[in-house]
């Protein structure tokens, strides 16, 4: 079924669908009539010789500048040619077509100025699948994303670049193979396609569902290294976690008790300890604060992608124009930057039972470095180097880039959110966040094999799943291979899948 956008019903889900399944967009009757309408309002104004900000006049330092009819016409124009000037490798083609969705989204609210035409051939490059290309770097994340959204609108005039069918080509003859009409720009339609933080979001809304797998991913984790440390399993009890009245952590305790459902170590049929670490007892007060902060995080973002990021922001139905900074991303930034140290977080907890499964002195008689000949071999030693290798990164980018703001355009711009920055290291956080995990995997896994109790029905599914990608490590061969191939499954979704389909769906909120 197709995305019918109203400017209003947009989820994260949608987003996911349209942007990296090809789920069909179509906007809706009401939203067309709405943009129309506001086009009108506009027109009726710049006929009125009104005077409105980046209609009429310069952006930025140039606000002041009044433009006269014929700079009118070709001002949208170089407005874009000027700020498609961001820099580096392109874009994901799904970061691009989300930021498409949502800037179509904007419009369909009918606040925005641009012709009908401009939001149905954004419509039209989704559904056929033309991506412009788009640098990743150069948005501050304040007057939206402009540098990237630029490169967006070039194809509105029938230039830039676009990704078609697999081929990088000049934008016109992508939009010419897809047999769409190149709509051109006129007063206010450049403004309209790029002032807001369109990228940026979609950036967000993407990381948000992925991080809300990798939590059920790392919750299989942990429940596997309890199992294959002999954890005490009482502080997994749900009235602990409802007394204290946390959503995340009782939901975090749920979701790694039904993994060691029908364990030796739940019936009490193996001697465990009386008291844990704290990176064994503690996990769902950590990684439940992680969802916890996600839940927001989502909350924000879905905002976010249903309001209107535009300036000036025009009211057709009250006959008025309102100037102000709903561009601004630090709505956004912050609770993403603020998501990027909570999987910091999450990781470094990993990292502490994958200590523990290694350590001789902490693993509860598994062999050291869970080799059988240690000494000649090393077992999985040197797999806590490369983890803790990729945590030093992820602590470094965990820094928030919401206060970096750094000054631009003249002081005119003197406070800006630096999302940008939020968005791509939050994306650099999570990718690091999948190989540590992996790693925790391929320790959790070889631990199970040397214990002779029987461990849960989640846990027998995950150990499976990673028994399909890694072997046993026997004798010493070189690991990175099995890093990596962890690391891909994890990505994958492989082990989520896999225990999903044994035990059912794990909670996500």
């Amino acid at each position: 079924m197709a995305i019918t956008v109203t400017g209003k019903n947009l989820t994260i889900e949608n987003v996911v669908a349209v942007a990296r399944h090809g789920e069909r967009v179509e906007l809706h009757p009401d939203a067309r009539e709405r943009i129309v309408r506001c086009r009108t309002f506009l027109d009726q104004r710049i006929a009125a010789r009104e005077i409105m900000y980046g209609v009429n006049t310069g952006i930025g330092e140039f606000s002041e500048v009044v433009l006269n009819d014929d700079q009118v016409r070709e001002f949208q124009r170089y407005l874009i040619y000027n700020h498609a000037a961001g820099i580096g490798d392109p874009c994901p083609e799904d970061h691009v077509r989300a930021a498409m969705l949502l800037r179509i989204n904007v419009h369909a609210n009918g606040c925005s100025g641009c012709r009908p035409e401009i939001t149905e051939t954004l419509v039209a490059m989704l559904n056929a699948g033309v991506t412009p290309v788009v640098c990743e770097k150069g948005s501050v994340g304040a007057c939206g994303d402009l540098a990237p959204m630029s490169q967006i609108a070039l194809l509105l005039m029938g230039e830039g670049e676009a990704f078609f069918k697999g081929t990088r080509m000049p934008g016109a003859a992508a939009l010419d193979a897809a047999g769409i009409p190149v709509p051109g720009l006129q007063a206010r339609d450049g403004l309209a396609t790029i002032n807001g933080s369109n990228l940026t979001n979609a950036i967000g809304c993407l990381t948000v569902w992925d991080v809300e797998r990798f939590l059920k991913q790392a919750e299989i984790g942990c429940a596997m290294s309890l199992e294959a440390l002999r954890a005490n399993l009482k502080p997994y009890d749900s009235r602990l976690h409802e007394l204290r009245g946390f959503r995340g952590a009782v939901t975090s305790a749920a979701n790694i008790r039904a993994m060691v459902a029908g364990s030796d170590l739940a019936t009490g049929k193996e001697k465990v300890k009386v008291q844990d670490a704290y990176s064994m007892r503690s996990s769902p007060q950590v990684i439940g604060a992680a969802r916890d902060q996600l839940r927001w995080t989502r909350e924000q973002i879905e905002i976010e992608a249903n309001g209107i990021g535009d300036n000036p922001i025009f009211l057709s139905d009250d006959q008025v124009v309102l100037t102000g900074a709903n561009f601004q991303g630090t709505p956004v930034s912050l609770p993403l930057d603020t998501l990027g140290a909570a999987v910091t977080m999450v990781c470094v907890l990993s990292e502490r039972r994958l200590n523990r499964l290694t350590n001789p002195a902490l693993s509860a008689g598994l062999p050291p470095f869970l080799t059988k000949g240690a000494g000649m071999y090393s077992g999985m030693m040197l797999s806590q180097y490369t983890a803790d290798m990729q945590i030093v990164e992820q602590r470094i980018l965990s820094s928030p880039a919401f206060t970096q703001s750094i000054p631009a355009a003249a002081d005119q711009e003197d406070f800006v959110s630096m999302g940008m920055n939020s968005a791509l290291k939050t994306r650099t956080i999570l990718d690091a966040a999948h190989g540590i995990l992996g790693i925790e995997l391929m320790a959790a896994a070889q631990g199970l094999d040397f214990r002779t109790f029987t461990p849960g029905v989640g846990t027998r599914a995950a150990h499976a799943e990673v028994r399909r990608h890694v072997a046993f490590l026997d004798e010493d061969r070189p690991l990175y291979a099995d890093h990596n191939a962890m690391k891909a499954a994890v990505e994958r979704l492989d082990v989520l899948r896999a225990v999903e389909n044994e035990i059912g769906e794990l909670t996500t909120y």
